[in-house]
């Protein structure tokens, strides 16, 4: 093997805190693990409340990642093929939800479509409530999850490049064929990558749905929110309830990022 080939390890001081940064992951999943009544396991996840809640959770994350799609898809093709002033405020913008206290968002969306909010009174003129209503809870995961999406798909787009879209382009294909054949198909491991960290952030969304939606069961109780009540009530079914969703999170993340690397 020449000089030029060869393989630069990493300093062994670098596995300290990767393994530190390891264990502050899963010590807290294995304290879940250890702390649930398996005994009781079956009957906690099972009763109507918590299957109600779960039911919803993975109704309005499912709707709301499409929603992300929808509407992050556009996005990130302007912010990384866009080229006009006020391109980095617009993506300074768009990222804001990665940064905002979640209740803060939860606040700001009550503030803009609540009944006395910015558009509520417009919208309430056609009866049209949205605050403390499902849908409320499909706005407020979507506010959240949308930058993730962004991002990935974003950045997935600038790892793609425009060589393949310019010879498209060249051969006489129209720009909405070129994107359709061409540049999505090339990212679209990065697209599904984007929508399934969407869906993971919208199935655990708390502050936001709280402060917009409120909890009604069956209504906009998801599960983090029943979860929060239990804690009070019955601190085992929260347990219980917490390690499920943990389960749901990663037996999504784990089979689409696997599909994601099979088309990759």
């Amino acid at each position: 093997m020449s000089r030029d080939e060869r393989v630069v390890g990493l300093p062994g001081w670098v596995h300290v805190p990767a393994a530190i940064g390891l264990l502050l992951v899963l010590l807290p999943l294995a304290a879940i693990v250890a702390r649930v009544d398996w005994a009781r396991f079956g009957d906690l996840v099972t009763s109507p409340s918590s299957t109600a809640a779960l039911r919803l959770s993975l109704q309005t994350a499912t709707a709301s990642t499409c929603c992300c799609v929808l509407l992050g898809v556009p996005m990130a093709l302007v912010l990384a093929r866009g080229a006009f002033p006020g391109l980095r405020v617009l993506r300074s913008v768009v990222l804001l939800p990665l940064v905002l206290p979640p209740v803060v968002g939860g606040l700001a969306l009550l503030y803009a479509l609540g009944r006395r909010g910015l558009l509520g009174g417009v919208l309430e003129g056609f009866g049209v409530s949205i605050a403390f209503s499902t849908a409320a809870v499909v706005l407020a995961q979507t506010f959240v999850a949308l930058p993730f999406l962004v991002v990935s798909l974003e950045g997935a787009l600038r790892t793609a490049g425009r060589r393949y879209e310019t010879v498209a382009a060249t051969l006489g294909a129209r720009p909405g064929r070129v994107l359709l054949r061409v540049t999505l198909p090339l990212v679209g491991p990065g697209l599904v990558s984007g929508a399934v960290l969407a869906f993971a952030r919208a199935l655990g969304e708390f502050g936001a749905t709280v402060t917009f939606a409120g909890s009604l069961q069956g209504v906009t109780r998801t599960l983090p929110l029943e979860i929060y009540l239990q804690r009070e009530s019955d601190p085992d079914a929260a347990v219980a309830l917490s390690l499920l969703l943990v389960a749901v999170s990663v037996l999504v993340v784990v089979l689409v990022r696997g599909r994601t690397a099979t088309g990759a």
